[in-house]
């Protein structure tokens, strides 16, 4: 029976084992796992997570570098120059989207907030700019909520898993909900993204080298 069929029949049950399995071996590969994002409270990680769409973490690093010695509040962007703002964040790509959308939500922060970045889904997610991918990033990594962050590597690697049928960001995090313990979903989004970056990499996944490949439907070895 080839891998790939193997897995066909699996059960909700059967791919919470396969998880269980998936977390315990890549928890020993990186065991440091976090977001590579650089930031020092909830505010700065929220706008390093806006610029952080379709950019790689360390262009955004080197961005917030120097933005984060200029801008220390929500009001500090909300009162930014739009023009300066966008050759400020230009190197993250989708600059003038990025930075129209990191005023107005510092904007409704200062409005309805106080300047504080709420810490519950619902209200991040109503904030310009802020999808489930963004708010769930910022919960996790500045509040210490679980959630389950699903960026291009998750995205990537869950599908290759076979652990999700669907392509739409949203319904990929509510069927990982499912099969990954609660307690886990941001440890799960952590090991998965490191995995992403050092060995099922976009182009040409490692499958040689992956300490996962027996659990994997998509391995070639």
């Amino acid at each position: 029976m080839a891998k790939g069929n193997r897995f066909a029949k699996e059960t909700p049950r059967d791919k919470k084992k396969r998880v269980g399995k998936i977390i315990n071996i890549l928890k020993k590969l990186y065991p440091d796992a976090k977001t590579h994002l650089n930031f020092s409270n909830p505010l700065e990680l929220l706008i390093a997570t806006i610029l952080a769409a379709q950019c790689t973490d360390e262009r955004v690093n080197k961005v917030t570098e120097n933005l984060f010695k200029k801008y220390r509040t929500a009001q500090d962007y909300a009162n930014a120059d739009l023009k300066v703002l966008e050759q400020e964040v230009k190197p993250t790509g989708f600059y003038k989207n990025k930075a129209k959308a990191i005023k107005s939500c510092c904007q409704v922060l200062v409005e309805n907030y106080n300047g504080n970045v709420p810490d519950t889904l619902d209200e991040l997610i109503k904030l310009p700019g802020v999808g489930r991918k963004t708010a769930n990033a910022v919960l996790a990594n500045a509040f210490g909520k679980e959630g389950i962050i699903v960026d291009t590597h998750l995205k990537r690697v869950t599908a290759r898993l076979g652990l999700v049928k669907s392509n739409n960001p949203d319904k990929i995090e509510f069927e990982l909900m499912e099969i990954v313990p609660k307690g886990k979903w941001t440890l799960f989004s952590h090991l998965i993204g490191e995995h992403g970056r050092y060995v099922c990499e976009a182009r040409k996944p490692k499958c040689s080298i992956c300490k996962i490949s027996k659990l994997c439907p998509s391995a070639k070895v």
